[in-house]
This record gives C-alpha cells, structure tokens and sequence, in this order.
C-alpha cells in the first residue's frame, strides 16, 4: 500500500506547537492534547512521522519547489505564465522571494517534526523492532531536508533539538557542520532501515545509500560516493526498464526503477491540498502539480479546445535551445520520450482538420517559409520560438516537456495529479556512479556506467551508435548526459553547484539567465521575514550581495 494519506487525527494539534515558530501565531488547542501525550502511543508517534513525509510534497511535484531546482540552470528559459521569475533569471531575486520563503518555512518545519520524533522515538509505545526502523525514516528525512537547506542557503541555522514556540533567535553554522549531521544521520539510516518496504513511500535501506552517495560526491569523496553508488545498482532487485518511454506511464508508476519517490494518491481528497493544519496558506496545489507547468498554450489554436488528454497549460516554464540540441533523435529515444512536438486536432475545422490530424507542430528545427505555407497545420520553428542569440521570441508556444503529463485526470480543469514525483531512479546512481569513478580517474569504469544508461535510451538499432568511448569522457559531457536523462525531475541546479559549473555554463547556454547570474547565486537570499523576526541580526545577517 502508498504511505498516501497523511494519517493525523488527534495529533494534529500537537503539531500545531511543533510548527509555531513557522507560523508565528499562537495556537487554539480545543482538545487539550499535547506532543508529550500524543507522540508517546504508536498510533500518535505514526502520525508524526507521515507528517515529517508530508514535507517532501511541498518541493517535489510543486511549482515552487520545480523552480528553485530547475530554473536558473542552462536548461530553462520562462515562459509566459512563470509565477517565479526571480528564480528563472536571477534579475530581481532579493530576501522578498516568495517562493524562497515558503520553502525555508516548509523545510524548517519539516526539520522540527523530524528533531521531535528522533528525540522521541524512545518513548513512542513502539516495539524496538519499530522504533529503530522508525529512526531510520526520520534520520533519513532530517538529512534530506537539511540537505536542501545548505544546498540552497548554504551555512544558515541549525539544530537538532527540537523546539516549540516562537524563536527569537538563529545561528550561523558552518557547511561543514550540516554535512557531518547529514552523513551521521545517513549512516544511522543505513543501518537501520530495511531492504525493501511493503508501504510505497517509505524510504528503504539502498534509498539511504543513494543518496548518502550523492553527499559524498557532493563532498568530494569519490570512492565513498562510488561503492555506495555500486552497491545500489548490483545489490538489490532494482533495474533500468527496458523503454525510457515507460517511465512516464501513469499505469507503471511503481517500477523496477524507482529507489524512492515521493509518492501522491489516486484519491485526491487525501493529498495534501485539503490539510488546513499542515498546509493552511494553500499554495500547495494538493497532488502533483508538475504537468501544468511545462505545457505550452494549444488551446487557442485551430482545431484545439482544452481537454485532459493534452492538458491544462499554465506554460510557466520552456526549454532553451541548448537543451534540445543535446539530443540526437535520430537514435536517442529520449527526445520524443521527454518532448511532445505535435498536438492532434481534437475539434474539425471545415476544409483543414479532421479529428486526428496534425494541427500543431514545434521543432527545433528551422522550416522554410515555402514549406509551412504549404501545411494545413500551424508550425512554430525554431526561428519563431527563439531569437537568433536563444532568448525566447514565443513564450506561449515551444517544444514542451511531457515526462509529467497526466491523462488520467477526472477533469479538464483539475490541478491535481496522481503522478509520483521520483526522486531517485536507477539511472540517476549509475550517473553518479560514472562521475564518481570520472573524478577518481577511472575513465573506463565510468564509461561503461553512461553506456548502460545510454543503450536503454538508444532507439531499435541504435545501441552502438550510442554508445561512447573514453575520449569523448568529460565532466561537461557527463552533466550533458544528465541533462538528456534527468531534464526537469528536480536536480539540475544541485547538480550544477556540486559541479561547480552553475555559473559557467548558465553563461554559456542560458542566454537570459546568463545576463545576470553572478558568483554569489550559487545560494539563495535568506527571506527577509526571518531576517525581520530575529532579534541577533548582527549574528544572523543576510546572505552576501542580497538585500
């Protein structure tokens, strides 16, 4: 079964004052209850660690959360409807950021949760057996959610007791300090949790190692980040699927490939959205938001009203050119598989459509004038959509990504998917793993991990023609690579910042971004309502160059 529904009930107003110092409120508490008499019976203890999950949705599948890992990188430019712009091209991105706010409130509350039932865990009522697997989930999920703070703000406040009430004061810590927490935390979910889980969601034992391996090679321990990396690919039942297509099926969600996802549910009254205790200023969208995001708008073309099948499009974001021309579709599957080109006309028109036919085209390709004049369909080239230098022309119409797109949806209208957001797959450790023995030396090792990943993208008859060999090896090559296989799933500005190539190839590929993008966006501004709520603001000052 999916850990889906946030089971809460009676604790959901003793977490009201794990979360006040988010809120800055002070809480009604009708029932009486308190943390110290919920959280000591299984029943209660369950609830705070679904809760700690529940956190996970406010980044993974969510606008907000899509734009701080996503935007900003060589891969996307804005589209006409980008709520977040600071984000996608650095211009105005300052302390008053709305969606760094949200986010640092979020992760912050999630860290709380997470403190109190590490701190708690011992007089939970559990058997030992759930406890220390109950550790290892919170363990787990602390270290993630820090992981995104120093990621993201790098040495900014941090604790790991858990506090209740308004707080008045934060500290400075030191990156180094963050990192030793995430690897001891890891480490203790490692050894705690186990290989597999009956309740989808949940975080398992080779989850833990795939991701403390992405820490290692964020830190710089190759060897570390490669043996965990190779322990999840050949040591458990997980395997690349045979089509990089099915992967963004909604009828196999659940596959072979998935290490961990956060998971949403099909019943879309129990996501997230309709939980005013947890998520009372709405913006959560409830399920997964990803497939409005990137759709471009079709439905005022001819032959196209709005309908599920091709989706609501709030076209926030569109891809640069760079990102399209990394594929080769002549023998990478992963173009057509990420990439929706061509709309069917869903309404006749008389005398040009019938139901069926093509009515819209986008490429990256340049078409003679001759040639679409010629067509009954409209086409948008790439001499329509983007300027000769790679700023958008057409925000509203473009090669859109379709890796999200959800035609499951009961209506037209509806805003929430039932899509898992994937966060870690199989073919994400064998990159990482590749990178790893890259920065090791070991060229032919790394070589043979991208080819793995590039024959099952390769098309009928191509795996040789996709295959590399070591001369072509570079760190610029493996995050190409990356790009081709993980665009848009939530990684590219991580992967940019461990790199250290963020700014260098924003400025070479993202010709908008580019303008602006300067050394010190490799962390985001500190919302200036914490910076306002604190009375140390001589010790916890604003990240250098914002205001």
């Amino acid at each position: 079964m999916k850990l889906s529904k946030i089971t809460l009930g009676v604790a959901a107003c003793a977490l009201a004052f794990l979360t006040s110092c988010e809120k800055q409120l002070e809480e009604y508490n009708p029932s009486g209850l308190t943390a110290d008499a919920v959280y000591t019976t299984p029943a209660g203890f369950e609830s705070l660690v679904n809760a700690a999950y529940s956190y996970t949705r406010w980044w993974y599948g969510k606008e907000d959360g899509i734009s701080m890992s996503e935007m900003g990188t060589d891969l996307w430019l804005r589209g006409a409807g980008d709520v977040n712009p600071d984000l996608t091209e650095y211009t105005t991105l300052q302390s008053s950021s709305r969606a760094v706010e949200s986010l640092w409130g979020k992760l912050y509350t999630a860290v709380n949760l997470c403190n109190a039932g590490i701190s708690r865990v011992g007089n939970s009522g559990m058997t030992d057996a759930q406890k220390t697997v109950r550790e290892g989930e919170l363990r787990f999920l602390r270290a993630f959610y820090y992981w995104h703070i120093v990621e993201t703000w790098g040495g900014v406040h941090f604790t790991t007791t858990e506090t209740s009430g308004v707080q008045t004061t934060s500290n400075r810590t030191p990156v180094d300090t963050f990192y030793k927490q995430i690897v001891e935390d890891l480490t203790v979910a490692v050894a705690n949790l186990p290989n597999t889980t009956t309740d989808y969601g949940r975080v398992t034992k080779p989850a833990a190692e795939a991701f403390l391996a992405k820490i290692y090679l964020t830190r710089g321990d190759n060897q570390q980040a490669a043996t965990l990396a190779q322990k999840v690919i050949s040591g458990y039942n997980f395997t690349l699927l045979p089509r990089y297509a099915d992967l963004w099926s909604m009828t196999n969600l659940e596959n072979r490939e998935i290490v961990w996802a956060v998971n949403y549910t099909k019943e879309l009254t129990l996501n997230d959205r309709v939980d005013n205790t947890l998520y009372p200023d709405g913006h959560s969208r409830g399920g997964n938001n990803g497939h409005l995001m990137w759709l471009m708008k079709y439905d005022d073309q001819p032959g196209m009203v709005r309908d599920v099948a091709n989706g609501r499009p709030f076209n926030r974001f569109m891809p640069t050119k760079f990102l399209l021309n990394l594929f080769d579709e002549t023998k990478d599957s992963r173009y057509a598989a990420s990439f929706r080109t061509v709309w069917l006309a869903n309404t006749a028109v008389a005398g040009r459509f019938a139901v069926g036919d093509t009515a819209i085209l986008a490429t990256k390709k340049a078409i003679p004038a001759s040639v679409q004049t010629s067509k009954k369909y409209v086409t948008y080239d790439v001499n329509t959509i983007y300027n000769a230098n790679g700023t958008a022309k057409n925000r509203l119409q473009y090669v859109c990504l379709r890796k999200f797109e959800d035609p499951t949806r009961p209506t037209i209208q509806e805003e929430q998917s039932a899509r898992d957001a994937y966060v870690i797959r199989l073919a994400d450790v064998y990159l990482m793993a590749a990178e790893a023995q890259f920065k090791l030396g070991n060229t032919a090792q790394a070589t043979t991990l991208i080819n793995t990943v590039r024959e099952r993208a390769a098309l009928p008859g191509k795996a040789a023609d996709m295959r590399i060999t070591a001369s072509n090896l570079s760190l610029d090559f493996i995050l190409d690579e990356r790009a081709r296989e993980l665009a848009g799933e939530q990684v590219r500005w991580f992967d940019l910042k461990r790199t250290n190539k963020l700014v260098e190839r924003v400025k070479a590929n993202n010709p908008e971004a580019g303008a602006s993008i300067q050394a010190y966006h490799t962390v985001r501004p500190i919302p200036q309502r914490q910076l306002d709520a604190i009375l140390n603001k001589e010790e916890f000052t604003q990240n250098p160059s914002y205001r």
